[in-house]
């Protein structure tokens, strides 16, 4: 605690945004020189974030014209470096990019000529025909023709069901200065639990470690000895890489020792630290930071010796953003501007996103409650998951309801018996995480403590009555949750009555009646 009073602000950044670096055993400075010096440039979890900005630090950061001037500014420092990312890159994305099917977002990809990236979770939204398409381009009715992505994708673990083979290369290998390095894309198994199972239904994803030390030995019979892992999979440290933790950090000792830096992603959290001798590193989320991979390469051997990472913030203040990006976002605002300015209603105060210890926030309060109003319905349950943003005090835009609600989740209505409920409720505390979902229309009490399975207490109607077993009760859940998804496997018992209206258009109209306000444009 000491050093941290004692450090100035200055140096304060300079150490959580500091060097993490690991060394191979000594070697001759005179060979050191001869190494070859390969810069790595990585983003995970974009999310479509093109004009949207976040703060670091009481800094301005992120944006996609901020992102790309300081990618084009350090590959401009090394004529050997390599632009990848680790997923998540579409999905969940603000109206500039959802809107048009996310294609804007891998225009600016396209733009910054990403050399090699890997498919994550979100990736899959709309399916493994929609991902293919803004991959390999195509027709979509409500964009027309596209040509795709020019960044090439690989991913060993998402395996096509039909012909038992990865439905993307499993590796890819890059050729810099004479030396060949070999990139594997994995993505989390959890994407099980956050994609709908029609949107995954062509695919399996297996085994994260057995497909990654499987490729590994493709690439080794390639010679290649230079390995880099892009994995769509959680991984945290402290900023000074010391209390490393998440599911990938538990991978890394069961990983071939060949392997020597693999980028993070999923968790939006802060990694740069070495375990089993693995650089790992994740750069938050949304284009706020970066990842910056500087390796020294034995040209004889052509393993890495040396390795160490940067994790850096695209601070608005320290750069100009890139022109070039800016009559991209240009182009697509023009296209959005008189729809998503449109107001739907006005907010007395900030409506937040924030959950208080109840798992309960007012905004998803406002969710659940609009899905019980379209729906006539008992009790809604609603995930935090799927609400991105807060609504800010004043006018209500459709722009600001897609930035709240990206995903095409609609509203179902199902029957689920007391006991499913009880059951549902049971499973907010799975694989030892705890994932409280916003109720309406009962109330209950909680011992997080208790064993698994005997946690929900005194579970009730709105009217004090304790819910019976084997009744039925009417229920308002997104599609998402219906199919089992964030890992709520019991919903799958419900009974489905009807198919209702998108989440966010549910949303709208109860705004419309919540908080009136004439439908104009601006703010």
């Amino acid at each position: 605690m000491y050093i941290f009073r004692i450090l100035s602000p200055m140096l304060l950044l300079l150490f959580i945004f500091g060097t993490y670096e690991y060394a191979a055993p000594a070697f001759h400075h005179s060979k050191a020189n001869k190494h070859i010096q390969v810069q790595l440039l990585g983003v995970n979890d974009f999310h479509g974030q093109l004009d949207q900005y976040q703060t670091v630090f009481g800094n301005k950061a992120g944006g996609a014209e901020y992102l790309a001037a300081y990618l084009k500014k350090y590959r401009q420092e090394n004529k050997h470096t390599l632009l990848v990312h680790a997923g998540d890159m579409v999905g969940g994305s603000p109206p500039i990019s959802s809107r048009f099917q996310d294609e804007p977002t891998i225009e600016f990809l396209n733009l910054l000529n990403f050399d090699v990236g890997t498919p994550g979770n979100h990736e899959f939204d709309d399916g493994v025909h929609e991902m293919k398409r803004l991959l390999d381009g195509g027709f979509h009715k409500k964009t027309g023709s596209f040509s795709g992505s020019t960044t090439p994708y690989c991913s060993a673990n998402v395996i096509d069901k039909q012909s038992g083979t990865p439905l993307l290369p499993p590796y890819i290998i890059k050729r810099i200065n004479g030396i060949d390095i070999g990139f594997i894309g994995i993505v989390t198994t959890e994407t099980n639990q956050f994609v709908l199972p029609e949107n995954r239904k062509e695919v399996e994803i297996i085994d994260e470690v057995k497909a990654i030390n499987d490729t590994v030995k493709l690439l080794k019979k390639k010679e290649v000895e230079s390995i880099v892992v892009l994995a769509h999979v959680s991984a945290k440290s402290d900023w000074t890489g010391t209390n490393p933790h998440e599911e990938l950090v538990k991978m890394a000792p069961k990983i071939d020792d060949e392997v020597d830096v693999i980028f993070g992603g999923h968790s939006h959290q802060y990694a740069n630290t070495v375990v089993d001798d693995k650089l790992i590193v994740q750069s938050y989320s949304y284009g706020k930071a970066f990842s910056q991979v500087k390796l020294s390469i034995d040209p004889h051997t052509k393993d890495i010796v040396k390795k160490d990472a940067n994790i850096i913030p695209t601070f608005h203040h320290k750069i100009k953003p890139d022109q070039e990006t800016i009559q991209l976002l240009t182009k697509y605002k023009e296209k959005i501007r008189s729809y998503e300015k449109l107001v739907t209603g006005k907010a007395p105060k900030d409506i937040t996103r924030k959950k208080d210890e109840n798992g309960e926030s007012p905004l998803a309060q406002m969710v659940a409650q609009s899905g019980l109003t379209a729906m006539d319905a008992e009790i809604a349950f609603v995930h935090h998951g799927g609400i991105r943003s807060t609504l800010q005090k004043g006018n209500i835009t459709m722009e600001d309801l897609y930035t709240v609600l990206p995903f095409n989740h609609r509203f179902v209505k199902v029957t689920l018996t007391g006991a499913q409920i009880h059951a549902v409720l049971e499973q907010q505390w799975t694989k030892e995480k705890e994932n409280l979902l916003q109720v309406i229309g009962l109330t209950y009490t909680k011992d997080k403590n208790a064993p698994a399975g005997s946690r929900i207490l005194a579970l009730k109607d709105m009217h004090g009555h304790e819910l019976a077993p084997d009744k039925e009760y009417t229920v308002v859940i997104s599609d998402y949750l219906a199919s089992g998804g964030d890992g709520f496997t019991a919903f799958q018992q419900g009974k489905l009555i009807e198919s209702g209206p998108l989440i966010v258009n549910a949303l709208v109209h109860y705004i419309q009646w919540k908080f009136p306000a004439d439908m104009v444009h601006g703010r």
